[in-house]
Order: C-alpha cells, then sequence, then structure tokens
C-alpha cells in the first residue's frame, strides 16, 4: 500500500534535484550584466580575461531612426564579436558621450533627444571602467566605439592607461578595424552592390539604416523614409539617401565588422 506514495516521493526529489542543478548552471552569456561575482571571478580565473567595453551615444539620425541607434548596434556586435572570440565578456554599454555644447546647441544638440557630456568627463569614465576590469583580472579591455565623432578620444584614453599600466599585464586597445570596417570599409562593399555614394552618406544615409535593419528594424521608420521626399542636413541626415535601405545590405556591413573586428582582436592579444 505504501509504494505507490514512496514512487511519487522519490520521482519529486528527483525533480526537485535536477531543477537545483539546472538553477545552479551558470547562465551561458558574454553579458557581464547577467553574471554574478563569483561567476565572473570563476570564468576569469579559466581564462575568459577579455573584456569589451561597448560605447554608443544618444542622438539623433534623421526622422527615420530612433536615438538609441548607436547603443543597441554597438551592444550587438559586441556580443558577436565576444562570441566570436571565445575568451571575452562584454561590459554594460556606455551611452552617454560627447555629442557638442548645449549652451549653446550645436552638433546633433541642436535636434531633440540627443545627451551629450564633456570630453573630460567621457574620459575619465572610460579610464575608471578599464581601471576598474584591471584590478578584477582582465588582462585585455577592449574600447568599440560605434559613433565617429570620439575616436580621437578614445585613443587619447588607451595611450594614457598603457602608460599608466607599463609593467602591469592589463593592456587597453581600440581596434581600428571595428570603426573602419563600419564606415569606409561598408561603404565599399555597398559600392559593389551598385549603391551609389550619394545614397550611402555618413550619417543616417542608406549605409546608417541598413546596419540598423539588420540588427533592430523595430527602431527604424521605413515606410516613412521609402515614401516620403528625400532628406538633407536639415532633417539631420548628412549626405545620403535612405530610401533603398535594406536588412540584408545591413548584413553584409555586419558580418563584415564582426569577421574584421574578431581577426584583428585575436592578433592584438595573441599570446596574452
Amino acid at each position: 500500500m505504501m509504494r505507490h506514495p514512496l514512487r511519487q516521493a522519490f520521482a519529486l526529489a528527483i525533480l526537485l534535484i535536477a531543477a537545483q542543478a539546472s538553477f545552479a548552471q551558470t547562465p551561458k552569456t558574454v553579458q557581464l550584466q547577467d553574471l554574478t561575482w563569483t561567476e565572473l571571478r570563476d570564468q576569469i580565473q579559466a581564462g575568459k580575461t577579455t573584456i569589451i567595453i561597448p560605447i554608443g551615444g544618444t542622438e539623433q539620425s534623421g526622422p527615420g531612426i530612433a536615438v538609441g541607434k548607436h547603443n543597441v548596434r554597438v551592444t550587438v556586435l559586441s556580443q558577436r564579436i565576444a562570441e566570436g572570440l571565445g575568451n571575452a565578456l562584454v561590459a554594460p554599454t556606455i551611452a552617454y558621450v560627447p555629442e557638442g555644447g548645449y549652451a549653446p546647441p550645436t552638433s546633433h544638440m541642436r535636434f531633440p533627444g540627443t545627451i551629450t557630456i564633456p570630453d573630460s568627463v567621457f574620459e575619465q569614465m572610460l579610464e575608471s571602467a578599464a581601471n576598474s576590469f584591471a584590478v578584477h583580472g582582465f588582462r585585455n579591455i577592449v574600447f568599440l566605439g560605434d559613433h565617429g565623432g570620439y575616436q580621437k578620444e578614445l585613443q587619447r584614453v588607451v595611450t594614457h592607461l598603457n602608460k599608466t599600466w607599463a609593467g602591469s599585464t592589463a593592456r587597453a586597445f581600440v581596434p581600428p578595424e571595428y570603426y573602419e570596417a563600419s564606415s569606409d570599409g561598408y561603404a565599399q562593399i555597398l559600392r559593389q552592390h551598385g549603391i551609389r555614394d550619394d545614397e550611402i552618406g555618413t550619417h543616417a544615409g542608406l549605409a546608417d539604416t541598413s546596419l540598423q535593419l539588420a540588427v533592430a528594424p523595430q527602431m527604424v521608420r521605413l515606410d516613412r523614409l521609402r515614401n516620403g521626399p528625400q532628406l538633407g542636413p536639415a532633417d539631420g541626415v548628412y549626405g545620403g539617401d535612405p530610401r533603398r535601405s535594406s536588412a540584408e545590405l545591413g548584413q553584409l556591413g555586419i558580418n563584415a565588422i564582426v569577421s574584421r573586428t574578431v581577426d584583428a582582436l585575436r592578433k592584438d592579444t595573441a599570446g596574452r
């Protein structure tokens, strides 16, 4: 008479053990913010000593792309690059960057939604983040900046960090391949697919819009772009025409950015 209840109790115990084991497993993620400090400690000790710091920016991108464009794009790309490397994790994305002045408003600050901070604050923030990661055992601190406006500042930060870290195991990197592949490199790919220079653009044109369609199509107002008039600088669109943008064209750029950056970082960090 007791066999049936005993079998039920035994089955329940097995299920509970299995559930506890499942919850105890470290999640399969490269996102640092999704891990506990003990999980991070163990992964660093096991060899995940590269940390990618994605840097975006909150700025206008014409009436057809949401202002968080750079933040979402660099987050997606950084994750794919970390997965390609195999020994890397991804820090939380930095969304506040220099975007011009606010008294009076200049550059992208002339458009609602843009957020700016001073160059000095930006550089200090990056250095503080990098030093935090170095303290915790990361050896390769990689800055990936998705916006052209602060590339010189990134290089200045990396130079200063490496001078400060001389003699230690930590080293900072800002691989030029990342931004080059998303700008001039991607433009060359688009030309090979019959896209004209007057369509490609430098900001919110076909190139920019296609890349965003490939990673976050919900952020693009494609119907408005295709059916509306050609846009220009007064609309926040610089040197391009986004009306023939597509996710297929964007994926060509995404693939190039990821593969070229992974290859470059493997070479830069070899032996470290």
